[in-house]
């Protein structure tokens, strides 16, 4: 990896009132920061699903409970499944894509960090909209599916129903302006001699997954207006008695919401490809054959949705295709796992944390494959579907699969994004705690399932045969609490008192580990030249890279540059730490880099956004339905008008 010279000086103006505090953060276009609040934000969230769920287990522990009224169980249930989907899974995607893809593309910044920030801004309020229901007693409560028309107005009125038609609407605004955003980021500002099969894994399964995104919300946004139209102004796309479909919702749910599937476990596969071949000290295995397969994945989750649908009596010729296209879309997932086990193979192995956490998205993730075939058959889908068999078969496939590899991406670039190391004993309880509450808790689904215990119920008789399954899955997800707050604890403390990481801690291969711990503000001072997949293990350890393909003149060195000069990096793995005690980084101004300007409008654009529809829950509210009109066009018109000031405002300053 040599290095080329930057684009020429172009000095920035210091933007002092934006440097520190509250308002640095209020008014950041920087990608890290962006990265570090969605982490922050989602962790935020995952506390308050899983408080969600630990009282759902707590209301099953045994027969008859009483904890929870019917009515408040709906609304646990939905909003435990709502915020792990769309606030705790894809905002953690979400920061590890803001943070890490520039910084393993060789890029400053994202292609476009404004909307960048909106993206963030709408996400945060969408997720407090959706949430808001809590405080006026009226949560939603028509499952995290929301079948249509059991979820018009007709059938659920109040408010419940609206906070979640249009928080989803909010939160499918954000999705779509970062799928657009990091797809052009990584097409337009890959490092010179970054060619898409030098890319590392994360970034290409970030990359299926941005188009996934794009390809799939678009949907959903169909559906929920549609729904939001019945809800408000009484039109009839659901109505069954005025001719509407009773399979348009499920249709319109579930070809957006399997693809959704992918769009939360593929960076989650990212991130154990990049832990597994650092602990195993070997390249990636079929890393061509890893891409393809991501692909594919990414091709063949738009064509499975209606197996969710096989007992709604599709007939035989939609069954066996969409029975078909299912056992298919094993094939690239499996070729995944044989690949993770091939890369450990005969490797030198280190079991730190996050290689405990990707070895146990193996794991589980498998069981959860497994039981997923199984409803490929539609005879034996009309058996499980609407079971505990089929909650157990997912939170395989989401905890096992996509938070466990959360929690390896967690522990892996804590040390990137803090400059300290997480304590690998907190981390080591975590796990186990993590990996045995996990299986206690889902497991003994799978026989209540086959044994007949229906979802979504809050209550169920004695001696029904699943007394021992249910408790044991309460005490499953008591261990998973205490799991997570040793994670927050880690978490917290680390951040003050962690061990110095230095650049390279782990004695990794891509190029953010040539960086220091954190990044400064651009990144890179100087933009790298890319000439292999792995370029330090090139300079560090040539002998691993030497089946991996190179440009032709066969360039080993790594080239990085600190303080702004070009210098050969030396690398001595873990314990090189003395990186970090390096003197404070050299500003842009100083090196002659023009970075985007802070600003505050991408927020102020989001609140008015928010604002314009909070006019509509006005609509269905008792006490102030006639500010409903006003309140939606004062939100129109403070998003326009901050969308205009902000659109009309340079990216970058004056230049002198």
């Amino acid at each position: 990896m040599a290095t080329t010279v930057a684009a020429p000086p172009r000095y920035a103006v210091p933007h002092t009132k934006y440097e520190r505090g509250l308002w640095s953060w209020l008014a950041t276009v920087d990608h890290k920061k962006i990265g570090q609040l969605y982490l922050y934000t989602a962790i935020a969230f995952f506390l308050i699903g899983g408080l969600e769920a630990l009282i759902i287990r707590e209301q099953l522990k045994g027969p008859n409970g009483q904890l929870v009224s019917a009515e408040m169980y709906n609304q646990l249930f939905t909003m435990h499944g709502t915020t792990m989907i769309f606030l705790v899974i894809m905002p953690m995607g979400a920061a590890f894509f803001n943070y890490l893809i520039p910084l393993q593309i060789g890029a400053r910044d994202v292609a476009f960090p404004r909307l960048n920030a909106f993206s963030y801004w709408v996400f945060l309020l969408g997720a407090l909209f959706m949430n808001a229901g809590w405080i006026v007693g009226a949560a939603p409560d028509g499952g995290w599916f929301a079948y249509a028309p059991l979820t018009t107005q007709q059938f659920s009125p109040g408010l419940n129903m609206d906070f979640w038609v249009i928080g989803l609407q909010i939160l499918g605004l954000s999705s779509l302006a970062a799928g657009f955003n990091f797809i052009t980021t990584i097409i337009n500002l890959r490092a010179p001699g970054m060619h898409f099969m030098r890319m590392p894994i994360f970034t290409w399964m970030s990359f299926v997954t941005q188009f996934l995104l794009v390809l799939a919300f678009p949907i959903i946004t169909v559906a929920v207006t549609f729904l939001m139209l019945d809800r408000f102004f009484g039109t009839n796309f659901y109505t069954i008695t005025a001719g509407a479909d009773p399979l348009l919702w499920q249709h319109l749910f579930w070809l957006f919401g399997h693809p959704e599937v992918y769009i939360l476990i593929l960076p989650a596969f990212g991130l154990v490809s990049e832990v597994l071949p650092v602990f195993s000290r070997k390249p990636l295995f079929g890393y061509p054959v890893m891409v393809y397969s991501g692909i594919l994945i990414g091709f063949l989750g738009f064509g499975v949705w209606a197996h969710h649908m096989f007992a709604v009596g599709m007939g035989p010729i939609a069954d066996s295709v969409f029975g078909v296209t299912t056992m298919l879309i094993a094939i690239p997932t499996g070729v995944k796992i044989f690949n993770w086990l091939a890369t450990m193979h005969g490797g030198s192995l280190r079991f730190t944390t996050p290689m405990l956490f990707a070895i146990g998205l193996i794991a589980l993730f498998t069981i959860g494959g497994i039981s997923g075939i199984m409803h490929s058959s539609p005879p034996a889908d009309l058996q499980q579907t609407d079971t505990y068999f089929i909650v157990a078969h997912f939170h395989y496939v989401l905890f096992g699969g996509s938070m466990m590899g959360i929690f390896a991406g967690t522990y892996f670039f804590y040390p990137k994004i803090t400059g300290r190391l997480m304590d690998e004993r907190l981390g080591k309880i975590h796990f186990w705690l993590t990996f045995v509450g996990m299986n206690l808790a889902f497991f003994p689904m799978h026989f209540a399932g086959l044994n007949g215990m229906p979802r979504r119920i809050y209550q169920y008789q004695a001696n029904q045969g699943w007394d021992i399954e249910n408790l044991v899955s309460t005490w499953g997800a008591r261990i998973l609490g205490v799991a997570t707050l040793v994670f927050i604890w880690n978490f917290v403390k680390s951040r003050r008192s962690g061990a110095v990481a230095g650049r390279d801690p782990w004695g990794a291969a891509t190029i953010e580990w040539t960086l220091p711990s954190p990044p400064p503000e651009y990144n890179y001072a100087v933009i790298p030249t890319i000439t292999s997949r792995y370029p330090l293990w090139d300079a560090k350890s040539p002998e691993l890279t030497a089946d991996v393909p190179h440009t032709p003149e066969g360039e080993k060195r790594t080239d990085v540059s600190v303080g702004g000069k070009e210098t050969h990096a030396s690398f001595k793995g873990p314990s090189d730490t003395h990186m970090a005690s390096e003197v404070a980084h050299p500003s842009a101004k100083e090196l002659g880099i023009a970075m985007p300007t802070p600003t505050i409008k991408p927020l102020l654009a989001s609140i008015g956004l928010t604002v314009m529809f909070l006019g509509l829950i006005l609509k269905h509210s008792v006490n102030y339905q006639s500010l409903w009109l006003p309140v939606l066009l004062a939100g129109v018109a403070f998003f326009v008008v901050s969308l205009y000031a902000w659109l009309l405002s340079p990216l970058e300053p004056e230049h002198h």
